[in-house]
């Protein structure tokens, strides 16, 4: 019943957000093109990460939402966006990364993934898919050089 559940959940987001549709685009095209990650894109830009996730990979990165970014103290993303603040930004978001291209079905309860970061990062999959407490909203979002799963809230290493 979960199962097919999450799969009829999953399809929705699918059909809800066509723009996501573009595995010949790498991560960065796919997610400029779905319009709900400009914070995420900047953020990557002021890293100095957006060749990185052009390239070849494969990478897997879970994609936090302007709303998952709005949802932080404010100031915050103001504060990591600022040049001083560079390396903080940049671990943050590479602990949004995975190597490799891990798709939905790869995924087991309690599993834990090495981010590029160098943290674990711990996917359940019971009553829904999380990674790190943030709910994956869209699965298997594919492009030419990796995967992206969107969650609803930016994980923080610690």
């Amino acid at each position: 019943m979960f199962r097919r559940t999450y799969l009829a959940l999953t399809a929705a987001a699918f059909i809800a957000t066509p723009a996501f549709a573009q595995s010949d685009s790498d991560i960065v095209e796919t997610a400029q093109a779905a319009g709900s990650f400009s914070t995420l894109l900047a953020a990557a830009e002021a890293a100095g990460l957006v060749d990185t996730l052009k390239g070849d990979g494969p990478f897997t990165v879970f994609a936090p939402t302007d709303e998952a970014f709005a949802a932080l103290p404010e100031g915050t993303v103001d504060t990591l966006l600022q040049p001083e603040n560079k390396d903080q930004l940049t671990s943050i978001l590479t602990y949004h990364v995975v190597p490799g291209k891990v798709m939905s079905t790869d995924l087991t309860n309690g599993m834990e993934a090495e981010t590029v970061q160098g943290s674990m990062v711990t996917i359940m999959t019971e009553g829904g898919v999380t990674v790190d407490g943030a709910n994956v909203v869209t699965a298997d979002v594919e492009a030419s050089n990796g995967v992206i799963h969107v969650i609803d809230a930016v994980i923080m290493p610690e």
